[in-house]
């Protein structure tokens, strides 16, 4: 309500300047609260080191949609995809401690570094379906939570990858061919694995790995072949082996920070849009494969399924030790849960 206030009445001037002042003060008690909720909008920035059309860029699309609308514009998701920032999956924790992106979509294997837990889903032929994957890691999600928590991130969604197999620029024949490899491995994990079969791998971020590749430095990647998909690596590498070593998921989170800012009603509404997305993301498995393998072939590449023989017995043989020591470092509750997938 506006004050009361005498009108001088013996003054034309006067009599304008105070209507113009009672126009202004009202104009700001109208406005202010308008102008307020405009600049308490929200954006977020959030990466990927993955093209829009791979299943890491699809989920982080359709995380941004979801958020504007269920929190009608309040909270708006900007996007940088195919590693825009030049931040890979294992620089992004600390990119959004610094302040550089929010957050964004990270290979899970690629940040076992800050916990091992992190690694669970590279470990080498621990699930062979969708349906395990999943249930494996609805198991494990408390403790990606807690791993993320303790480093003030907040998990938003997983996503789970098609089965990771090997590219190549020769076909494998067997075990024989691995010491002929120098390989991307996508871990540490799956670096010490690769090196024990015997073929000369190393973690490299995708970026660093594309490089090798295009300079003739590498002549096979471990990867899906939706991330191979995403990056034609059929240009490189025209041979697939279906090896199924793993379903790795990756993470979507943002800082914890972030997140706490925001009203309770809006936290609930972005926790909603990451409920919807990681829903979205598991149906896109049901044909994601044979998607990508037709779009494979179609670009000339030869899909070995099943496997040599030879060759995923020298893996299995050379995983042992890695599994083992996974579990040792990881404590008995990450260990318990990579037990009970191999049960099943």
């Amino acid at each position: 309500m506006l004050p009361d206030l005498p009108l001088p009445m013996h003054s034309p001037a006067k009599r304008i300047r105070c209507i113009v002042v009672f126009a202004w003060i009202a104009l700001v008690l109208n406005v202010a609260p308008a102008l307020a909720e405009v600049a308490a909008k929200v954006t977020w920035q959030m990466t990927t080191e993955y093209p829009e059309n791979n299943i890491s860029g699809i989920g982080l699309a359709t995380f941004a949609s979801r958020v504007f609308e269920r929190t009608h514009g309040f909270v708006t998701v900007a996007n940088n995809f195919d590693n825009k920032l030049k931040i890979n999956s294992g620089e992004m924790p600390r990119a959004a401690l610094d302040g550089r992106i929010a957050g964004g979509d990270a290979f899970a294997g690629a940040l076992s570094g800050i916990d091992p837990v992190l690694g669970l889903s590279t470990l080498p032929f621990l699930v062979q379906s969708v349906e395990l994957a999943r249930a494996t890691n609805l198991r494990a999600r408390p403790l990606y939570e807690k791993a993320l928590a303790a480093r003030g991130l907040k998990l938003l969604y997983l996503t789970i990858w098609p089965a990771t197999g090997l590219w190549s620029e020769r076909a494998l024949q067997g075990a024989d061919d691995l010491p002929t490899l120098n390989l991307r491995a996508y871990d540490a994990n799956s670096s010490a694995v690769m090196r024990a079969a015997g073929a000369n791998a190393q973690f490299l971020p995708m970026d660093a790995a594309l490089a090798g590749l295009k300079e003739h430095r590498l002549n096979a990647f471990l990867t899906s072949g939706d991330g191979g998909a995403g990056r034609k690596l059929w240009d490189f590498l025209p041979h697939f082996t279906a090896i199924n070593y793993a379903m790795p998921v990756s993470i979507a989170f943002v800082r914890g920070d972030a997140f706490a800012e925001l009203s309770e009603p809006m936290q609930r509404e972005v926790l909603a849009a990451a409920a919807e997305t990681e829903q979205s993301q598991f149906a896109l498995l049901a044909d994601r494969t044979s998607k990508n393998y037709a779009r494979m072939r179609d670009n000339g590449v030869t899909i070995a399924e099943p496997a040599p023989q030879s060759l995923l017995a020298a893996l299995r043989k050379a995983a042992t030790a890695t599994v083992a020591d996974w579990e040792a470092k990881t404590g008995a509750d990450a260990a318990a849960i990579a037990q009970w997938a191999r049960q099943q």
